[in-house]
């Protein structure tokens, strides 16, 4: 199984009235760190050597993960100033050995079925979990091709249904360091929107259990659904 590259630095801003003294991956979901749940979920997959891609209060993230985690195979790369997904994926991707990694975001939980994903991605640049979805504002809308190509990656407004970007992606080392990049960089609105244009981006369609904490609203519904999915 491919080596996980965990984003964990983000600074949680819409989530601080719920966790203020808390870095965003610790937000309690039924008194069990989000986290928890996140490398549970790959842990059953078969993911056993996880990279963590830290900067807000790190020190917290990486006690936790010392006491509840202490056999899991385990790196830390933490950001001395914040490098925007794409920034620190860069890192990520430079200081591990590996041809292609799983990616994730530390904010999310999506089930999907690595193997087969894997197994599509085949000799593809980046492979995008998508999910389908029915009457949604919150996320951008992503188009594919015949082929699972994505062609366009839309923004937020109301759609009756649709893919959206599930954060959990299949990424190819030596085609992505083939670009130019700067050292603080989105990899969603400078990376993927940009490979979109020449369709060189795999979708991968899951219909596996699915949900973002990074708003008050479903940080509260994940309190329901993950004490049934744990």
């Amino acid at each position: 199984m491919l080596k996980l590259l965990l984003l964990a630095g983000g600074l949680g801003t819409r989530l601080r009235s719920e966790i203020p003294d808390l870095p965003k991956v610790l937000a309690p979901i039924n008194g069990t760190p989000f986290l928890h749940y996140i490398i549970e979920s790959y842990q059953k997959q078969g993911v056993v050597d996880m990279v963590f891609l830290l900067g807000y209060k790190s020190e917290m993230i990486i006690e936790y993960l010392e006491k509840s985690f202490p056999q899991l195979k385990k790196h830390y790369i933490i950001e001395k100033e914040q490098l925007g997904t794409g920034g620190a994926i860069l890192q990520g991707i430079l200081q591990s050995d590996g041809d292609n990694f799983i990616i994730t975001n530390g904010d999310t939980f999506f089930d999907v079925d690595l193997k087969n994903m894997i197994e599509h991605h085949n000799e593809a640049e980046c492979s995008i979990a998508l999910k389908p979805m029915i009457n949604f504002d919150r996320y951008g809308s992503v188009a594919l091709d015949v082929n699972n190509n994505i062609t366009e990656f839309n923004e937020k407004k109301f759609c009756d249904k649709g893919f959206i970007n599930g954060g959990v992606y299949i990424l190819n080392k030596q085609a992505f360091l083939r670009h130019s990049f700067p050292n603080i960089f989105s990899f969603e609105n400078e990376y993927l929107a940009n490979k979109a244009l020449d369709k060189t981006l795999k979708g991968f369609i899951s219909d596996g259990y699915f949900i973002d904490i990074g708003i008050p609203e479903d940080y509260s519904r994940a309190q329901k659904e993950l004490l049934i999915k744990k």
